[in-house]
């Protein structure tokens, strides 16, 4: 009974923090990248002293569905929601946990039936780097704001590209890159948990 009533207060949970809006945007997402994603973008590399070079469209999708995945931290309760009590924050973790592996179970799926297994794991993994920037960005800016920093990002990957640090580009095996996607995850978590009044708590200690 005790989790029949936790699944429906999850479903409850997720249909009021636009589950559906962010799932289909982010399936199109990676139906953008299936179709067009080979397509090379005309950008020019400062790195390479302005000459115009051309990047894959597939490289900088991924940005879209991390920044989409904060929208389900945001609504019009959002800031009530953070004062909450246990079962509220047990809702909200099992809910964004739950939404962020189906995006990237799916997005995996796509990208690796259309381009193979190692580019739905590049995809799945720049997912998460800037899903874990965008929750910095969103913590730090306010809960709207979750673009700027994995926006910033992009730029510095396009205008300086091939680089050692560019995980879009690193091959599906490359342990800095998975590295770079933990810490950018654990670091985006941690800004997300740390709501004003847990802060608060953790000073007056």
């Amino acid at each position: 009974m005790q989790t029949l009533m936790l699944d429906s207060g999850l479903i409850r949970y997720a249909r009021v923090h636009r589950a559906l809006a962010i799932l289909a945007a982010t399936t199109a997402v990676v139906a953008l990248s299936a179709l067009f994603g080979g397509t090379p973008i005309a950008v020019p590399s400062i790195g390479s002293g302005g000459v115009t070079t051309g990047i894959p469209f597939r490289r900088e999708l991924p940005l879209l569905s991390g920044v989409f995945l904060t929208a389900a931290l945001d609504g019009a309760m959002s800031k009530h929601e953070e004062m909450g009590a246990t079962a509220m924050h047990r809702y909200r973790l099992a809910y964004c946990f739950g939404l962020t592996l189906a995006v990237c179970a799916l997005s995996f799926s796509v990208e690796a039936l259309a381009v193979g297994v190692g580019a739905g794991a590049v995809f799945v993994r720049s997912i998460v780097i800037w899903f874990g920037l965008a929750l910095l960005s969103a913590r730090l800016l306010g809960p709207q704001l979750g673009w700027p920093l994995p926006l910033a990002s992009a730029l510095l990957l396009i205008w300086y590209p091939q680089t050692w640090w560019d995980w879009t580009s690193k091959s599906a095996t490359d342990l800095f890159s998975w590295t770079v996607a933990a810490v950018a995850l654990a670091v985006g978590v941690a800004a997300s948990a740390a709501t004003p009044w847990r802060t608060r708590g953790w000073l007056r200690r």
